[in-house]
């Protein structure tokens, strides 16, 4: 290279010298900045693109999307990418300050008292024998009155504590089911080591939750009951039928019977009750009566008369229900709510 551009043996050296030397990278990359518009990042650039961040981490925990908000406002801005790691640091920075207001949002405006009752969900209640916490998310899932009772009982203690659920209108949604699966994760002992804003926000995004669901699963729970009541309501009534069918069948003979010895007594010009008695018997016929008022007066029950017979199984629950849960009907004087 020095013999084909004409220099001094020895002088390839300076130029390597001159390559490496920083001073050499600054004028460069200066030069460069300057023919493409750009400039480096300033603190100032810096600090909005921690506001982009902040921004996309309310709407959600994913790091792609706040590292591709960081990058397109310092573009935006005509500014040189910082490095890999800087553009990293940014982005949890962000996380952190988007977690932190979620979950100020969501306590601010609750008293003392309520926190500490927050609290105390962590700690194990004597009368159950396990913390509040666990009980409320270990709720059966099986149709049965005993159950049903325990979601009703828990969706009454969820009432009690007094958290509004329009708090969740506060948070993003993106944000707000991220909080939600992080609580779902959450046994008591692990949210016993969060810090105090984390840990309150966490419950109070479960309690939320739980209400929602617990709410769903007890009208589910009561509507499955129901429906099981009035299966085995028709169940028996088709049981009776079938236990009956001698009699019904002995009945239908007779009737038949019946319908003969007019049908003769009409061709023969004959007295029609007297042939009934002689072919039949009119003795025959009141005998039979009271069974035969039986058994089309339980024909003609309705499965809701025949359900009614399982009152006492009703009651463990129905009462619980009704009283947990107000019903509103969108017409005015509806029936089925008087």
């Amino acid at each position: 290279l020095e013999e084909q551009v004409g220099v001094a043996v020895g002088v390839g050296e300076v130029f390597d010298l001159y390559a490496r030397r920083e001073e050499t990278r600054r004028d460069h990359i200066g030069k460069l900045l300057r023919y493409l518009g750009a400039r480096n990042a300033t603190a100032q650039d810096r600090r909005a693109a921690l506001v982009a961040a902040i921004e996309t981490a309310a709407t959600t925990d994913k790091g792609t999307p706040i590292a591709e908000a960081i990058i397109a406002l310092f573009r935006e801005r005509l500014v040189l990418l910082p490095a890999a790691n800087r553009i990293e640091r940014i982005g949890l920075a962000a996380r952190a300050i988007a977690r932190r207001r979620a979950e100020a949002a969501l306590i601010a405006d609750l008293d003392p008292e309520k926190l500490q009752a927050l609290d105390n969900l962590l700690v194990v209640d004597p009368a159950i024998g396990q913390t509040r916490f666990h009980w409320l998310r270990s709720s059966p899932d099986a149709p049965a009155a005993g159950n049903l009772v325990g979601l009703t009982e828990r969706v009454a203690f969820l009432r009690t504590l007094g958290i509004d659920p329009r708090l969740q209108a506060l948070i993003p949604s993106g944000r707000w089911e991220q909080m939600v699966r992080e609580g779902d994760a959450t046994p008591a002992w692990l949210a016993n080591d969060f810090n105090a804003s984390r840990r309150r926000a966490t419950i109070v995004a479960q309690i939320i939750k739980l209400g929602q669901k617990l709410t769903d699963d007890a009208v589910l729970m009561f509507i499955k009951l129901m429906g099981r009541l009035f299966s085995q309501a028709n169940n028996r009534k088709k049981q009776r039928h079938m236990g009956a069918r001698l009699e019904t069948s002995k009945v239908l003979r007779l009737f038949l019977d019946t319908i003969e010895a007019l049908q003769a007594a009409d061709d023969t010009d004959a007295d029609p009750m007297t042939t009934l008695d002689r072919r039949v018997g009119w003795q025959r016929l009141l005998q039979v009566k009271p069974g035969l008022e039986a058994m089309v007066k339980n024909n003609d029950v309705s499965a809701l008369v025949t359900a009614a017979e399982q009152h006492a199984t009703v009651r463990k629950y129905a009462g619980a229900f009704l009283q947990t849960f107000t019903f509103h009907s969108r017409r005015r004087h509806d029936p089925l709510l008087a």
